[in-house]
C-alpha cells in the first residue's frame, strides 16, 4: 500500500488583513520553502503541493484577491522548479477554495500557463451537518443535480483559462461542519457521495478526495474504532469497477433513477452505477444492444473531448460485438441492513460487509447474470453491474 501525498501550504504568511475578512500583500514563501526542502532531503514522495485553503472568493473567514494570489502562485512554481528534477516534480494545485467563477477565471490568467495544474474545489451541497434536511437532501433527484452546474461552469473557466490545468474536487464531504452526526456514517449517505462521483467524473473531474478518511463524523473509516462505515465500501467498489474513461448516458425514465456509464477498470467491458432514490419504487432497467441501429445512424461511440457519446435513451448501448445471449454481467446491489436507511452496515447482494475475524476487508463477490435480462434495481437500494463482454469503441 502507498499513499499519494498532496500536502496543503499556508497561503496566509506574510500578509496583512485589510478588512475585515480580506488579506492582502504578498505571500511570504519562506517558511513553505523550508518544509519542502525539508521533505527533498528526506526523499518523501509528495504528488502535489496545495496553496491555500478556502480563500477564494469571498473565503470562508478570510480572503485574497485573485491578482496576488496568481502572483504568488508563480512564486510557488518557481520554488518547485529549483528543488526537484522533471521527473519527480509535484504539481502546484490551487486554491482549495469554493468555486468563484471570475475569481477561478482570473487565478489562471494571472497565474499563466502550466503552473495550476489542478484548480481544486471544495463541494458541501448538503447543508450544514446539524440542519434536519440533510437526509430528505440526499434523496431529492433535483437538489442532488444542482451541483452539476459548478462541475460543468468549472469544466469550462478550465478550457477556456487554462487548458494545461484540470478540474479536482479537492474537499467533498456532503454537509460540512463535521457532517451529520444522523447520516454521514451511514447507508444512506452513499446515494449522495456515489451519485457525487458519477457527476464529477462526467465533467472531466481528474480526483475526488473525500472529506474524510478519519475524523469528524464523515469519515470512511469510524473515528473510534476505524471500521468502515458505509461509504468506505461504495468508494472500494467504485474504485475497484469504474475506469476512466465516461460514457454518456441519456437516460428515459423517472429522474428518481440515476444512472453512469463507464469504461469497465479490471475486466474491460463497461460498468454501470445505477442509484436508486426512491424510497418505495423498484426499477426494471433494460439494456439492449443497438449495434445496427446505431451503424444505419451513423453513431458510434466518439470521443468528445471529456465525455463520450452513444449510449441511448432507456439505457441502450452502442456495441461492436453483437450479443448471442450467453454472455453474463456481474451485479453488485448495496442496501441497507434490515432495510433501514440509517443502518451503520450495508450489505452486498444480501450479505453484510463487515471486517473478517482478522480485521480484513471482506470479499466482495458479485452474482452473475444474463447479459440479456433486465436488471431490477430495488427501491433505496444502489448497483453497480459490470457487463465484462460489451465492446465500447471508446474504451
Amino acid at each position: 500500500f502507498s499513499a499519494v501525498i498532496t500536502f496543503g501550504l499556508n497561503a496566509l504568511r506574510g500578509r496583512k488583513q485589510i478588512r475585515k475578512g480580506v488579506w492582502g500583500g504578498a505571500w511570504n514563501s519562506s517558511n513553505a520553502q523550508e518544509f519542502m526542502e525539508y521533505t527533498v532531503s528526506m526523499n518523501y514522495p509528495i504528488d502535489s503541493w496545495e496553496f491555500g485553503n478556502e480563500l477564494s472568493g469571498s473565503g470562508i473567514g478570510a480572503s485574497v484577491g485573485a491578482e496576488q494570489y496568481g502572483k504568488d502562485l508563480v512564486e510557488l512554481q518557481k520554488i518547485v522548479d529549483q528543488l526537484y528534477e522533471n521527473s519527480s516534480k509535484p504539481l502546484v494545485l490551487a486554491p482549495g477554495g469554493f468555486y468563484d467563477k471570475q475569481w477561478f477565471a482570473k487565478l489562471l490568467d494571472v497565474s499563466g500557463p502550466n503552473v495550476v495544474r489542478g484548480m481544486t474545489h471544495h463541494i458541501y451541497n448538503l447543508g450544514a451537518g446539524n440542519d434536519p434536511h440533510v437526509a430528505n437532501r440526499i434523496l431529492d433527484p433535483q437538489h442532488l443535480s444542482r451541483v452539476s452546474d459548478t462541475f460543468r461552469d468549472l469544466q469550462l473557466t478550465v478550457q477556456r483559462h487554462g487548458p494545461w490545468s484540470a478540474p479536482w474536487v479537492g474537499e467533498a464531504g456532503g454537509a460540512y461542519n463535521s457532517g451529520s452526526r444522523t447520516v454521514s456514517n451511514t447507508f444512506l449517505d452513499s446515494f449522495w457521495y456515489l451519485d457525487q462521483l458519477g457527476q464529477s467524473a462526467k465533467y472531466d473531474t481528474k480526483v475526488y478526495c473525500r472529506q474524510t478518511l478519519i475524523g469528524g463524523n464523515y469519515g470512511l473509516l469510524d473515528t473510534d474504532t476505524y471500521v468502515p462505515n458505509p461509504d468506505y465500501y461504495s468508494a472500494l467498489l467504485w474504485h475497484r469497477l469504474m475506469g476512466n474513461g465516461v460514457l454518456s448516458i441519456d437516460f428515459g425514465g423517472t429522474s428518481y433513477l440515476r444512472a453512469y456509464a463507464h469504461c469497465g477498470k479490471q475486466k474491460g467491458g463497461i460498468a454501470l452505477l445505477l442509484i436508486n432514490l426512491s424510497q418505495n419504487m423498484g426499477s426494471m432497467v433494460t439494456v439492449r444492444n443497438d449495434l445496427n441501429v446505431g451503424l444505419a445512424q451513423g453513431q458510434g461511440i466518439t470521443r468528445d473531448s471529456s465525455f463520450v457519446h452513444g449510449l441511448k435513451r432507456t439505457v441502450s448501448w452502442v456495441g461492436s460485438k453483437a450479443s448471442d445471449g450467453l454472455e453474463k454481467r456481474e451485479e453488485y446491489h448495496l442496501t441497507a441492513q434490515d432495510g433501514n436507511r440509517f443502518a451503520r452496515t450495508m450489505l452486498l447482494n444480501g450479505v453484510p460487509l463487515e471486517l473478517t475475524e482478522d480485521g480484513d476487508i471482506p470479499p466482495m463477490y458479485p452474482v452473475q447474470v444474463s447479459a440479456s435480462s433486465p436488471i431490477y434495481v430495488a427501491p433505496l437500494s444502489i448497483a453497480f453491474v459490470v457487463f465484462p463482454d460489451f465492446e465500447a469503441d471508446a474504451c
